[in-house]
Formats: C-alpha cells, structure tokens, sequence
C-alpha cells in the first residue's frame, strides 16, 4: 500500500496538476501566496470545485486593505451557497482587523506551540477572528466553524486542515508559506472522495465521518511517513475525485 500510494504521490506533485483543466481552490490561492487570502479560498472551498473557484475568482481581495465601508459595498451583491453577502462581509472584515495588529501565522502559533497541538491553533485563529468582528449567523458559523474540544462526532474541520497543509507543507502542490510548524503535526484534511477511498483502501477503519476519523487515517499515515503524512492526501483526493477505485 505504502509504495502504490507514493508512487500516486509522485504522479501528482508536478506542475500542471493544478490547472484551469484540473480545478482545485488552491489554485486561485496560488495567484497571491498570501495567507489570509488562502484562508478565505479555504474557508470557501465546499461544493461543486468549478463554482467554488467561480466565486473565488469573482472576489476583490483589494478590498482586505480598505475600509469597512468600502468591504461592504465591494461585496454587497455576493454570496455563496449558505453564506450571504453579510457573511462575506463580515469574513473580509474580521482579517482585515486581524492583519492590521498580528498575522494568522503568529495567531496559529499562539495556540500551536504551547503543546505542538493542531486543533489549539485552529481554536486559537477561529477566537482571534470571532473577537475582531463578532457576527452570528448559521452562514457565518458554518464558514470558519466552532471552536473544537472534542473528537469524535465533531466536525473534520476539512477546510481548515486544507490550509494549515497549504501553509506549512512546501512542495509542487502546497506553498509552504509559514515556517516553525511541524509537518508531523498535521492532520488529514478529511472530505467524502478522501474518507471512501480511505476506508476502500483498508486505510481507515471508523465509519463515522467526523475528526476522530480524520485523526485516525493521518496516525496510519504516518506508519508510512511520520514526519510528512499529509504528503499522501491530495494523491487520495485525486483518486476519489476521478474514481479510480
């Protein structure tokens, strides 16, 4: 299983994986190698890939170093799925705030660091960007997620792992944008294409759909590299979304 899979890893990780004619959100990401427009690509990387990157390219990312006011109105005609243009709103707002005392990578380590713990990071930047512009809405909610204490039953938070793997992983596929962070600390960015093909595969056991699952498939990973077991997840994604088992 190990060698099929790297051998998978080796097919994918080339330039020209990600294309126009191969979608991916981080596509659009790649245009700005910035990290708080890579979040947002993230945080909206749910549903149908080409009307994710659809909307993504319709976004003004100009618009994070204005006022609020000129937030509002640049995005007052847009919306995606459960999120309104208030929810978009909001989002742009928040890290606009956030960036103007800090950066996410510096929020992520406040949490991380203190016990080389994932899940602290994420707590810590889903907090940091609920203070800087507090908004409740089931849109809003379900785009940067809750703060997570527990495991099992509790969301993947998919999306979030997806850019923490963006951030820190560095090869022909991830940016490797933040520095200081611990590959083996990771965890699978776990959606439906990656939890069937896993559980096919004799790789994950559990049947929930739920972090503890997404736990589960990146500690058997790791038998296969410790220190780099997200290194294997966009070469199970590709396999799942282009059904090749």
């Amino acid at each position: 299983m190990k060698e099929r899979l790297e051998l998978e890893v080796q097919k994918r990780n080339k330039v020209g994986e990600i294309s126009v004619d191969r979608l991916d959100p981080i596509l659009i990401a790649y245009r700005y190698k910035d990290p708080t427009i890579s979040l947002i690509c993230a945080l909206f990387a749910y549903g149908n890939v080409k009307q994710i990157v659809k909307f993504l390219d319709s976004l003004d990312f100009s618009l994070l170093q204005k006022s609020d006011d000129a937030i509002a109105e640049g995005l007052k005609n847009h919306y995606y799925r459960f999120q309104k243009a208030e929810d978009i709103i909001a989002l742009f707002i928040a890290l606009k705030r956030v960036s103007e005392t800090t950066t996410l990578e510096e929020v992520y380590k406040s949490g991380y660091l203190q016990n080389k713990n994932t899940l602290e990071g994420i707590n810590a930047l889903i907090q940091t960007i609920n203070a800087a512009f507090p908004h409740a809405t089931k849109g809003y909610s379900f785009l940067i997620s809750q703060v997570t204490t527990k495991t099992k039953g509790a969301g993947a938070l998919k999306r979030w792992m997806m850019f923490l793997r963006w951030m820190v992983r560095d090869d022909n596929i991830d940016m490797g944008l933040w520095s200081g962070i611990d590959k083996g600390d990771l965890i699978m960015p776990l959606d439906t294409h990656t939890f069937k093909v896993s559980r096919k595969l004799g790789l994950l056991q559990r049947r929930t759909y739920d972090l503890e699952a997404a736990i589960e498939l990146t500690n058997k990973l790791k038998e296969f590299d410790a220190g780099d077991p997200l290194k294997y997840d966009f070469a199970l994604y590709r396999i799942g979304q282009e059904k090749l088992f």
